[in-house]
């Protein structure tokens, strides 16, 4: 599903104020300290709390695999004036139905300021453009409005809610389903140049973006991780 251009670690995605590249075994400590804070992990289905320091390198590991073979697109956030400096993490994941799914996660010391929305926008924006996508799915736990704001303000339609296994949370959560289709995307992409759309607004608080199959809505990724972080 992903083009022969992500699947080196030369590629990059830049917006206004952010780069997003292949994680580096030089995060560890990053992710460590920022993807184990118990307000990240306990919005997420595979970030355990304490996080095991044990965890991240294997984590890298499989996200640069799985980048490599186009297997997913996991991408460190960074800012755009420190490359070096992972503040959260962002990824797109394959499904059986083909329409891929997005999650992500940021530190709680850069909550607040946007770039969150940022970092997605960027991303959807890329999968559109890149790829020949119908849509793109992502899903948050029903008590991360601001996670949802997020997703919103990024064109997504909620579809629902939806009880989710959470296997770092141990056990079922109630989640909202969101989906964001090609057409809605090009709309939004035409009225923002046209002068329509307004910018994104600043979040009060950002937190990740989550994943599961749905009451009411098709289990068709039971097994698949959709956020970019640690089983």
């Amino acid at each position: 599903m992903f083009p022969e251009l992500t699947r080196d670690d030369v590629f990059r995605l830049e917006t206004r104020r952010l780069w997003l590249r292949w994680p580096r075994m030089a995060d560890a400590n990053a992710i460590l300290r920022l993807a184990g804070e118990k307000a990240v992990a306990e919005m997420t289905a595979s970030i355990p709390h304490p996080y095991p320091s044990q965890a991240v390198e294997p984590f890298i590991f499989g996200a640069r695999k799985g980048n490599a073979l186009g297997e997913h697109l996991v991408l460190a956030i960074t800012p755009r004036s420190k490359p070096n400096e992972l503040i959260g993490m962002i990824g797109a994941h394959k499904q059986a139905s083909g329409v891929p799914f997005i999650g992500y996660w940021l530190g709680t010391p850069h909550w607040g300021k946007g770039y969150a929305t940022e970092a997605v926008q960027g991303l959807i924006d890329s999968l559109f453009s890149l790829i020949d996508l119908a849509a793109i799915e992502a899903d948050t736990r029903v008590i991360n409005p601001a996670s949802r704001r997020v997703l919103e303000k990024s064109g997504f339609r909620a579809e629902g809610s939806f009880l989710k296994s959470l296997p770092a949370r141990g056990g079922l959560f109630p989640c909202e389903q969101f989906r964001l289709d090609r057409s809605t995307w090009a709309a939004l992409k035409s009225w923002s140049a046209s002068g329509w759309a307004h910018a994104p607004e600043l979040e009060p608080a950002e937190e990740p973006a989550r994943t599961a199959p749905a009451l009411g809505v098709p289990p068709r990724r039971q097994q698949e991780q959709a956020e970019p972080c640690p089983a």
